[in-house]
């Protein structure tokens, strides 16, 4: 009995040496944001079946991962609404700043990247079995009189500023 768990368990690692990489893609990422700069974030992806089964067995935290990663890139405290292996919401106060003139209010946004995430994914000890793609296929920041800005395929993503009038 004891054989049979053995050859079990050497089928399986040989199984996921041989199995082709398995991906992290980022689907879409949609900012929204509120009068006072608030954001609130949609991050659509899928997860590997690796990735899946690391997050269910605990080895991996995504809301965690996701927070960390927001608030070093972005230098601001982010509180994670949900998160699972499909999706997370995230809130981001002050997430761009207003300044005012003539009139005028303006709404701008930091610019931000997913390198150093993408990067940091690669440190995981099943990172070898898994092909990663931070960049959203489709971006919106959404501000809010409506207008949009989109970004396709796109890793790093410059300042944004736009003109609300007041």
């Amino acid at each position: 009995m004891k054989g049979t768990y053995l050859l079990i368990g050497c089928i399986c690692i040989l199984a996921l040496a041989v199995m082709p990489a398995q991906a992290l893609t980022a689907k879409a990422l949609t900012i929204n944001l509120d009068q006072s700069g608030n954001a609130q974030v949609d991050f659509q992806y899928d997860l590997s079946f690796t990735e899946q089964i690391a997050v269910f067995a605990n080895v991996a935290n995504p809301s965690a991962e996701l927070k960390t990663a927001l608030e070093n890139n972005l230098n601001r405290q982010v509180t994670v609404v949900k998160a699972d292996s499909s999706s997370a919401d995230v809130i981001i106060p002050s997430f761009a700043t207003i300044s005012q003139s003539n009139g005028t209010e303006t709404m701008t946004t930091p610019g931000f990247s997913f390198v150093n995430a993408q990067n940091a994914i690669k440190q995981y000890w099943w990172s070898s079995l898994v092909s990663v793609d931070l960049s959203p296929e489709v971006t919106t920041i959404t501000f809010p009189d409506g207008y949009q800005v989109m970004y396709n395929n796109q890793i790093s993503f410059p300042s944004v500023s736009h003109q609300i009038a007041a």
